[in-house]
């Protein structure tokens, strides 16, 4: 049994949501959310047909590699919202603030129609803290929930301290959950500091978004290390791959009549089921003849003051093979940002003499994709092209 799969631009979040109602209540075409800009669908072509029990199709970003296109069911994203409001103490209402056409943004859609309440829909372009509190004063729920990346979170709490609106509105979500990618201890901490409550998640598209909240699986989500890499099982894992049988074999497999992602991250399993996450199984390089995790440099780095959206990357040497490098953006006047032998002692003291970074280049600004997560290729090109021994790099075009 199949179904069609349509490509729907995401422009009209309002729009979108109607049809992703439609969609999980397995009536009409299977949903493929993408930006609503010039050639969107028709660059896509056909996509042909998906599994009946399919209801969305998540383009990945592509960040560090090819974009891959996940099959999720029905099933698995009422699972994931349904485990995600047992474990944040109800359902509520939700505040939109990311891009509908990634697994973070479908999930506030799918845990609002879930809900039974209406979710408030940020208006796409940049983030801006004051339209973000103009919108979050519009929830009108007990439990008020948004979802966001690090550097969102990052300007809200740089705005709050002078902006008592904006902390007031903060303080009145139940949960801020915060994932995409690594989130930093100093983050938390100022959060934590204002009274503002983060839930930090992990998962992906293939867990049909988050199902790791604070370290805990959520719902019936277990989650294993083979290898050193961690696997993870649940009601909420994808289908697969479209038109992609061998990655969906590669990265789902079956032990002992039981289905597990293999997520390509690195991590551990604590005796009381706590997970931790200590980078990307292919984000790691040979320098000097040892392994570094460039996520472990990065999570470093950002503990740093002044560097808590840093950036690290890897950039070839003719002693060492291969080093880490670090991207910052141009500090704003008067900052006070450590210089790159403090920045080496840091990383020296936690991971070892290796994984010292080797140079620090400044960027006009971070390169980010549509879903607020750093573009790991673009960086790539910036460190490139950053002239030898200046550690300053031009914007790309």
């Amino acid at each position: 049994m199949v179904r069609d799969l349509r490509v729907v631009p995401v422009g009209d979040p309002l729009r979108f949501l109607a049809e992703l109602r439609l969609a999980l209540a397995n009536d009409g075409a299977a949903l493929l959310p993408v930006p609503d800009e010039p050639g969107a669908i028709s660059s896509r072509g056909d996509m042909g047909p998906v599994p009946r029990n399919v209801a969305v199709v998540i383009e990945t970003s592509g960040s560090t590699g090819r974009p891959k296109r996940v099959m999720i069911s029905t099933d698995a994203l009422l699972a994931s919202a349904a485990a995600s409001g047992v474990h944040l103490g109800g359902d509520g209402q939700w505040l939109l603030a990311l891009p509908a056409h990634y697994i973070a943004g479908v999930q506030v859609l799918v845990r609002s129609i879930a809900a039974g309440t209406e979710p408030v829909l940020l208006p796409p372009g940049h983030f801006d803290p004051a339209v973000f509190a103009e919108h979050a004063g519009r929830l009108t729920e007990p439990l008020r929930f948004t979802s966001l990346v690090p550097v969102q979170l990052a300007r809200l709490l740089d705005a709050a301290p002078t902006d008592p609106a904006l902390l007031a509105v903060l303080r009145r979500f139940t949960g801020i959950l915060v994932g995409g990618q690594a989130v930093s201890a100093e983050l938390i901490g100022r959060a934590d500091a204002l009274g503002v409550r983060v839930v930090r998640t992990y998962g992906s598209s293939e867990t049909a978004g988050g199902c790791v909240y604070d370290g805990v699986p959520i719902g019936n989500a277990v989650v294993r290390t083979v290898d050193g890499q961690l696997e993870i099982s649940g009601s909420m894992l994808a289908e697969g791959y479209l038109a992609d049988e061998d990655l969906t074999g590669e990265r789902f497999v079956e032990h002992d009549g039981v289905r597990w992602y293999r997520t390509g991250d690195l991590g551990a399993v604590a005796a009381d089921g706590t997970v931790s996450v200590t980078g990307r199984a292919d984000n790691v390089i040979i320098s000097g003849g040892e392994k570094v995790s460039l996520d472990a440099v990065e999570l470093r780095v950002r503990a740093l003051p002044g560097l808590g959206e840093a950036c690290v990357v890897r950039a070839a040497d003719a002693v060492w093979g291969e080093v880490p490098v670090v991207v910052v953006a141009v500090a704003p006047p008067g900052a006070a940002v450590p210089g790159l032998e403090a920045v080496r002692s840091a990383v020296a003291a936690g991971l070892g003499p290796a994984a010292r970074p080797a140079r620090i280049v400044t960027v006009p600004a971070l390169p980010l994709l549509a879903s607020g997560k750093p573009d790991r290729r673009a960086l790539q090109a910036l460190v490139r092209a950053a002239r030898p021994g200046s550690g300053q790099a031009p914007a790309l075009d």
